[in-house]
C-alpha cells in the first residue's frame, strides 16, 4: 500500500517544472512542424511549459545523446526518427550514445517516401521503371542525402527487390539530391511525403509510387509500389517519444497517455495529413515492436548491398 502510495503521488508531483522537447532534426520541415505540434499539445495536457530544443546533426545521435545523458525523471523527452534506434547501429562503428539508455514512449507518427522521377526518364509508372533498368543496367542514377540514410536504403531496397542496377549518387542533404534530381543529373529519387508532396504538385518531377500500404490522402492519385506490382515494399520514416531508460513506469504511462491524447485531435490529424504524416499512437510496446521489425528489414539490405555510412 505504502508502494502505490509513492507511485501515485510521483504521478501527481509530475511534471513539476518546464519539460525539455528534444527535437532531432533543424528546425522547419515536416517533421519539425510535427514535433513543435505535438509539444504545443502536450503543453496543454500536461500542464507545464515544454520548449522545444533542436539538436541537429550526426544523423540523430547527438540529440539521443543529449537525452540519454539526461535526468531520468521524466522532464526531458526525445523526438526522434526511428533510425537511430534501429538503423544507427547497424551503421556506425561507434555511437556516442547507448541505446540500452533509451526507452520507447510512443510511435507519433510514420512519414513515407515517394519515388520521385525526372520527366525525361522513359517511365511513368514502377512497372515501367523496371521494364526500362533491366534494359540498360546501370545507366539511371538515383540520390540520396547521403550513404545510410533512410532515402539511400529505400533506393537499395528497390534495387533488391525488383532485380535492377542502379547508380547511387550521394549529396549532402536532401535538398541538394532534388535539386539534382530537377536538372537531369539524377533520374531518381527517394523523397520525405512531407516534401514530396510539394514536388509534385510542382510539377517539376513525377510522382511513380508511394512506399507506404494505403495511399496518402494529400496525394489520391500516386498509386503505392504495392498497386505497382512490389507487394511488400515499404520504407519511411517513423518518429517517436523516448525517453532515458530509468524513467519511472508511472511517468511514462502519463506521458504515453497524454500523447494518445495528442494524436486523437482532428485538427492535428487534419493538418499532418496535410504534410503526408499518418499518425499512429499506441502503447510503448507498438513503438519497440516497430523498431525490432525496423532494425531486422534494414539490416538485411545493409548487410547484401555492404552499406557503411560515412
Amino acid at each position: 500500500m505504502l508502494a502505490a502510495a509513492v507511485q501515485t503521488a510521483s504521478a501527481q508531483a509530475y511534471p513539476s517544472r518546464p519539460v525539455r522537447f528534444v527535437a532531432g532534426m533543424a528546425a522547419g520541415g515536416g517533421a519539425d512542424a510535427n514535433a513543435r505540434q505535438l509539444a504545443q499539445a502536450l503543453q496543454r495536457l500536461l500542464k507545464q511549459n515544454v520548449l522545444v530544443e533542436n539538436i541537429a546533426g550526426s544523423a540523430g545521435n547527438l540529440a539521443a545523446q543529449a537525452v540519454a545523458s539526461a535526468s531520468s525523471d521524466g522532464h526531458t523527452l526525445l523526438f526522434a526518427s526511428h533510425p537511430i534506434l534501429a538503423i544507427n547501429p547497424l551503421l556506425y562503428e561507434r555511437l556516442p550514445f547507448n541505446p540500452d539508455q533509451l526507452t520507447p514512449v510512443a510511435l507519433v507518427s510514420q512519414t513515407p517516401h515517394v519515388l520521385l522521377a525526372n520527366p525525361q526518364l522513359p517511365a511513368t509508372s514502377v512497372i515501367e521503371l523496371v521494364r526500362v533498368a533491366k534494359a540498360k543496367p546501370g545507366v539511371f542514377n538515383f540520390g540520396s542525402g547521403g550513404p545510410g540514410t533512410s532515402i539511400h536504403l529505400a533506393g537499395e531496397l528497390l534495387q533488391s527487390m525488383a532485380g535492377i542496377t542502379l547508380t547511387h549518387v550521394p549529396y549532402r542533404g536532401a535538398a541538394p539530391a532534388f535539386a539534382a534530381l530537377a536538372g537531369n543529373e539524377i533520374q531518381l529519387l527517394f523523397d520525405s511525403s512531407t516534401t514530396a508532396i510539394g514536388h509534385v504538385r510542382g510539377g517539376r518531377v513525377r510522382g511513380l509510387a508511394v512506399a507506404s500500404p494505403t495511399r496518402l490522402p494529400a496525394l489520391p492519385e500516386l498509386p503505392t509500389f504495392a498497386e505497382s506490382g512490389m507487394a511488400g515494399f515499404e520504407a519511411g520514416v517513423g518518429h517517436g517519444i523516448l525517453v532515458n531508460s530509468a524513467t519511472p513506469p508511472d511517468r511514462i504511462a502519463l506521458l504515453n497517455k497524454a500523447i494518445n491524447t495528442a494524436l486523437a485531435d482532428p485538427e492535428y490529424r487534419r493538418q499532418m495529413a496535410d504534410l503526408g504524416v499518418v499518425l499512429i499512437g499506441g502503447a510503448p510496446q507498438l513503438f519497440r515492436d516497430f523498431l525490432a521489425a525496423e532494425r531486422k528489414k534494414w539490416s538485411e539490405v545493409i548487410q547484401q548491398r555492404q552499406i557503411r555510412a560515412e
